[in-house]
């Protein structure tokens, strides 16, 4: 389920979203799950710093490769499953805002009817 939610440009790295996730509110992270577009050392350095276990793969070009546990990166499937379902509304996937503010707007609606299946089918 979607905890926090962080929009950047187009064209941007996956580095600049990084530091705006990392400050959002919300419960302290045990594990950094991503993928290859994460492997950077200031990253690295930062989790540790946290005392955030990091598994990420590492960058074909890195010249020291770092070993990753594939039975936990395996479950990076859930994350792109959450990105599917956020994906199943129209308006998000082909994102027809017009302004960032009102892409995010949508996007924080979409999160918010995911935690509300969540519960009412909990209770």
């Amino acid at each position: 389920m979607p905890v926090a939610v962080e929009i950047t440009a187009g064209e941007a790295s996956d580095y600049s979203g990084f530091a705006p996730l990392m400050e959002a509110e919300g419960p302290e992270a045990k594990v950094l799950l991503a993928d290859r577009g994460y492997d950077a050392d200031h990253i690295r350095e930062n989790m540790e710093a946290r005392g955030t276990a990091t598994v990420i793969p590492t960058r074909r070009n890195r010249k020291v490769q770092i070993p990753v546990d594939d039975h936990i990166y395996a479950l990076r499937n859930r994350i792109e499953r959450c990105f599917n379902k956020l994906k199943n509304s129209r308006r998000l996937a082909t994102r027809y805002d017009k302004t960032a503010q009102s892409y995010l707007g949508f996007v924080r609606i979409a999160a918010i009817r995911l935690w509300m299946r969540e519960f009412v089918n909990r209770a």
